[in-house]
């Protein structure tokens, strides 16, 4: 029997997998942030397909204002299936593209309770592509002092940029 084929309530959440990833969606998300502190984002690459990835999403979803995302638009009934589409299209192409993934709401405001929606990781490109293209993320610059790499290493944070 194909364990994906079995009742779910077999199936129980590992405390410490929800921890790492946890752990791990913040570290992204600090990384990301200080990444747009640093660069002129128009013209930033998060992955080696960004070109496609803009291009599917922009004829998916041509109006999508990005600089403010409300979550229940992009996860309402119609619109879920809509993105579950889109994403299932990156499912070979783009490492782990369905890995739940921080996002800002909205560019103006940083990382912070209010201001962070979960997306899954090829959703997040597709938006932060469109944000960086139309130079949106520039504004992060301008508004927030971000860590050095020497105060994110004082700090225990990685000093590499890996988004």
């Amino acid at each position: 029997m194909d364990v994906l084929s079995r009742p779910a309530e077999e199936f129980t959440n590992d405390e410490t997998v929800e921890h790492l990833w946890a752990a791990r969606a913040m570290e992204h998300s600090d990384i990301y942030f200080n990444v747009l502190c640093s660069v002129d984002t128009r013209w930033l690459r998060l992955t080696p397909h960004d070109d496609l990835i803009h291009t599917h999403f922009r004829q998916d979803f041509p109006d999508l204002n990005v600089s403010y995302i409300k979550e229940d638009e992009i996860k309402n009934n119609m619109n879920k299936a809509k993105w579950r589409a889109f994403c299932e299209k990156f499912k070979t192409i783009v490492e782990d593209y369905s890995f739940g993934t921080l996002m800002r709401a909205d560019t103006k405001g940083d990382y912070s309770e209010q201001n962070t929606i979960l997306v899954p990781r090829v959703q997040f490109y597709a938006i932060e592509i469109a944000r960086n293209k139309e130079g949106l993320n520039n504004e992060v610059k301008k508004r927030y002092k971000c860590a050095s790499k020497a105060n994110m290493a004082a700090q225990g944070h990685k000093a590499e940029v890996v988004v």
